[in-house]
């Protein structure tokens, strides 16, 4: 009887190389490169912004607006880096912790800019009616409608 409960069992393979949590954790997000040109700029620039406020440095705010200047396909740039900033704004007030931003030469995604860039994708989609109901499970009560119109002219830029 117990050799049968035994022979039940699954073995692992041995052979299958095992990753460490924070390596799988990496592999499942998405990288930058799986996005458009529109979408890595405003990317970039939220990572500028979010620099500019996590450590005060005013070439945080000048590499931004350089970078949208330089940006192929960008119409307005300084409207671009401003509505990336009011979004960086309404999401950092009333949040009980920081915004997570990598680096902006950096090619992984943290969770929030994970985030970040599926409001932004439904808002550039044919279905941007779902954007609130995506942006309500972020943001705290009373903040939907704000945060839902500053992705929107984000993504209309």
């Amino acid at each position: 009887m117990m050799q049968a409960a035994r022979a039940s069992v699954p073995v692992p393979d041995a052979d299958l190389p095992r990753l460490c949590p924070l390596q799988t954790a990496l592999c499942a997000r998405p990288s930058v490169e799986s996005y458009d040109q529109f979408s890595r700029v405003a990317l970039s620039l939220l990572r500028f912004i979010g620099a500019a406020y996590a450590t005060g440095a005013s070439d945080c705010w000048e590499a931004a607006y350089r970078f949208a200047d330089e940006a192929p396909g960008i119409a307005d740039s300084p409207l671009l880096v401003a509505r990336a900033a009011a979004l960086v704004r309404l999401l950092r007030s009333g949040r009980p912790c920081e915004l997570c931003f990598m680096p902006p030469s950096c090619r992984r995604l943290s969770k929030d800019e994970a985030e970040l860039m599926q409001w932004l994708a439904v808002a550039r989609s044919a279905q941007p009616g779902d954007l609130k109901s995506v942006v309500c499970r972020f943001v705290g009560a009373g903040k939907e409608d704000a945060t839902t119109q500053a992705v929107s002219a984000l993504a209309c830029c």
